[in-house]
């Protein structure tokens, strides 16, 4: 009698708990995605249909996996800029059926694609119950923890505060010397190899040294160590970083990342030895007494904040990664596009090259001089308008907002699409996906109808705190190169900019170069 009453019991809570699941799921799966898309229905917001548990994750997927393919190469055939219909050819169908506001799914989350432009402006300058939305951080994770980059909220503005004044202007005045000889580690590296070529030219194929560049001196400004000492981080970090590019849209789906595929032990081992070797790198600078830098400025704030041990050491951990990566492969990646171009255009290399000479006149570029780039400045402006490292800006409403008469129900995903807004013809002209670096003539407010929409950094007020720094290296390393040699496309380059978190060359940047 007592074990049948047993097992009654033991059934009715099995049957509640089940019950509970299966109301939690059709919640999460069914009623919260209706009620999103029923509130933007009724105000007229359409979007392609999708199936009930991925959405439109499929089609995105495909476009995503043939992007790089139709994007040309170098076969003497004229070179596409328009990386935004290669790499979301979907988001061009849907805009021209639906219009400037539209809606899809990634599994049960409902995205507002967003390309109306008074409503963008708004939407990058709102910061209360607004930030970076769960479901896209997820997949981040394993690179950019709850750093600056991913946080949102009270964390995210606690730890702009900290970063922000280290990358002010009179900080960055400090760091020329620093970044005049990482560039002229590469200068005398290349010079090498040309004079034991014969003909006097060699193939360079630039990635690595770009990459090897911007980590020498995100290394030696923010953490007083060298490239050759990171370098262990900065591989374990380059391993993860691939490692998620290739599963970026699937592992979007809330839990995907936790189950334990090859590929999530992989990147989860690789957290915990990266999470190690900053913190050995920090007990090292402790231990040497180093001047303050950013490192420090990060322990600093670490310990003033009254955080636990374990929750301390993941703040410094998280933080150090977001300025590894952050100042690391965007600022790489968008000097290879740079010299892309400027080889592409050699009207312009010579423009730029002859501006250069004419301001530095053989001395090495100091503040004053990069001020006076203008050439210089107008070609890096266009370089991050075409190929902008960061395409997707997606944000999340906490609670229920508006945005002119555009009601943004709570649990609503946004996505600003840099790419689409960079090049869209009406806020451009008819040249939109041409390299035309006279239309920043007189800067951005000049070069078209909506400044704001320019955003290779972000805008509003979650603009990169790290852009000023980023345009400080380029301008340095790219003048520079320009100083000593005299550029081309090698026959091998081939043209296949793809989306591997950031818009890269599938292929490499392989040019020809000849000292001046």
């Amino acid at each position: 009698m007592e074990i049948n009453y047993f097992f009654k019991v033991l059934l009715s809570v099995m049957l509640i708990w089940l019950f509970s699941l299966f109301v939690k799921v059709y919640n999460t799966l069914v009623a919260k995605p209706l009620k999103l898309r029923i509130a933007l229905r009724k105000q007229g917001i359409q979007g392609p249909p999708g199936t009930l548990l991925l959405g439109n994750l499929l089609e995105i997927h495909r476009a995503f996996s043939h992007a790089s393919i139709v994007s040309g190469t170098n076969n003497g055939l004229p070179i596409s800029h328009d990386i935004q219909s290669n790499l979301f050819p979907f988001v061009d169908r849907w805009l021209k059926k639906y219009g400037e506001l539209f809606t899809i799914s990634i599994g049960s989350t409902q995205i507002l694609v967003v390309a109306r432009p008074e409503m963008v402006r708004e939407i990058m300058n709102t910061s209360q119950n607004f930030g970076k939305p769960p479901y896209h951080m997820e997949s981040l994770k394993p690179l950019f923890g709850d750093g600056i980059i991913t946080s949102s909220g009270v964390t995210w503005n606690s730890q702009r505060k900290v970063l922000a004044p280290e990358f002010r202007l009179e900080k960055l005045k400090g760091m020329f010397k620093l970044i005049q000889e990482a560039a002229l580690m590469i200068v005398d590296e290349w010079k090498a190899e040309i004079e034991e070529a014969q003909g006097g030219i060699v193939e360079i194929h630039i990635d690595e040294h770009m990459r090897r560049f911007s980590a020498e001196v995100i290394s030696r400004a923010c953490f007083g160590s060298s490239y050759n000492e990171g370098k262990e981080i900065f591989s374990k970090l380059t391993a993860v970083w691939l490692t998620v590019s290739r599963s970026l849209v699937f592992n979007s789906i809330p839990g995907l990342r936790h189950i334990p595929t090859k590929s999530n032990r992989k990147i989860s081992a690789s957290e915990q030895e990266i999470q190690t070797s900053i913190l050995q790198v920090i007990e090292e600078r402790k231990q040497a007494g180093i001047e303050k830098n950013l490192l420090q400025t990060v322990l600093e704030a670490a310990k003033s904040s009254g955080l636990r041990k374990d929750s301390m050491n993941k703040f410094i951990v998280d933080n150090c990664k977001n300025i590894y990566l952050a100042g690391y492969e965007t600022t790489a990646v968008s000097a290879q596009w740079c010299l892309m171009l400027l080889a592409l255009y050699p009207e312009w290399q010579n423009r730029v090259r002859s501006e250069v000479i004419e301001v530095c006149k053989g001395q090495l570029p100091d503040h004053d001089m990069v001020s006076r780039m203008k050439q210089l400045t107008k070609v890096i402006n266009e370089t991050l308008r075409l190929y902008t490292p960061v395409p997707l800006h997606p944000r999340e409403a906490f609670a229920d907002m508006k945005f002119g008469d555009i009601y943004i129900p709570k649990g609503l995903n946004i996505w600003l699409l840099a790419t689409m807004l960079h090049t869209d013809k009406k806020i451009w002209g008819p040249d939109a996906n041409e390299f035309n670096p006279d239309r920043f003539e007189n800067g951005v407010a000049g070069a078209c109808t909506h400044p704001y929409l320019y955003m290779p950094f972000g805008a509003g007020v979650r603009v990169c705190v790290g852009q000023n720094f980023a345009l400080l290296e380029l301008k340095i390393l790219i003048s520079l190169l320009l100083s000593h040699f005299s550029f081309s496309l090698s026959p091998k380059y081939i043209h296949s900019p793809t989306y591997r978190v950031v818009i890269e060359p599938q292929y490499g940047v392989h040019l020809l170069f000849k000292k001046l």
